[in-house]
């Protein structure tokens, strides 16, 4: 094993901040805070004592502090490809989720027309 991978190895548990003791799913989560919100979350797959990387999430908020959009990417073995988009708009009471697939082919994401929800929330 080479010393580079004994470091990330290293750096990855020692950074982790929600990797709970009695993981049954071998995954471990580095979360990333900005001014208190969480901006980014990486997971590693935990296998034999090594760790790779598995997905990593991105997020965004308004000024108001919520959350306007969620992206998600997963490893492919040499890089991190983007798999899917989540957008908020808030309006009023009302939450407009939209899902976004990414295509390969185009190089931007593609509506999923099906998987638009709004909801009515009355704490807003």
């Amino acid at each position: 094993m080479s010393f580079k991978a004994i470091l990330f190895a290293v750096l990855v548990m020692v950074c982790s901040v929600n990797a709970m003791a009695d993981n049954k799913s071998n995954l471990i989560y580095n979360t990333e805070e900005v001014n208190g919100l969480k901006v980014g979350e990486t997971i590693y797959k935990s296998d034999n004592g090594m760790l790779s990387n598995y997905m990593k999430y991105n997020y965004s908020y308004d000024a108001q502090n919520r959350m306007t959009e969620s992206e998600a990417m997963k490893w492919d073995g040499s890089e991190w490809k983007k798999d899917m988009c989540i957008r908020y708009a808030y309006q009023g009471k009302s939450i407009t989720t939209t899902y976004y697939k990414w295509n390969s082919r185009k190089g931007e994401y593609t509506l999923v027309p099906d998987m638009t929800i709004t909801i009515d929330n009355p704490n807003m």
